[in-house]
């Protein structure tokens, strides 16, 4: 059975890292798994307290910003992609916890050519494909 967190879930893996291949989308669904346990630990967290509120957080990934042109892929998803096959089945491995974490506890990341502010006096937990990854909580 398929419900709204793993729909969301999935179709956030699918639209933040569907050129990352399969390491960039288990690293990405460790973040959401990292910011899903961090905020279960604090009983309430800022960028949500589920898969879902957690994914679609205005400004936490860029896929879901209104101004990304693939928008409607996410809304109506290539069911028979293998890409976004692949990302439901991250999804599913994450959330049944048989996932392990290669960001080393990662919170937050961005893109190799990016330099956020919010990063410059970070130190990186891990470096996967195209994306810098960091342990913020």
């Amino acid at each position: 059975m398929m419900t709204d967190d793993l729909l969301i879930f999935a179709k956030t893996l699918f639209g933040e890292a569907q050129h990352e291949g399969l390491k960039g989308m288990e690293a990405v669904a460790s973040v959401i798994m990292n910011r899903l346990n961090h905020a279960k630990r604090k009983g309430d967290f800022w960028w949500g307290n589920t898969l879902s509120e957690i994914c679609l957080k205005p400004f936490q990934f860029k896929c879901w910003n209104p101004a990304v042109s693939q928008m409607e892929e996410l809304i109506n998803p290539p069911w028979d992609s293998s890409v976004f096959q692949m990302a439901l089945r991250v999804a599913q491995r994450a959330m049944n916890g048989f996932l392990s974490d290669p960001t080393n506890g990662a919170t937050s990341y961005h893109d190799l050519d990016d330099n956020p502010a919010w990063s410059t006096t970070l130190v990186p937990s891990a470096e996967i494909g195209n994306r810098l990854f960091y342990a913020t909580y």
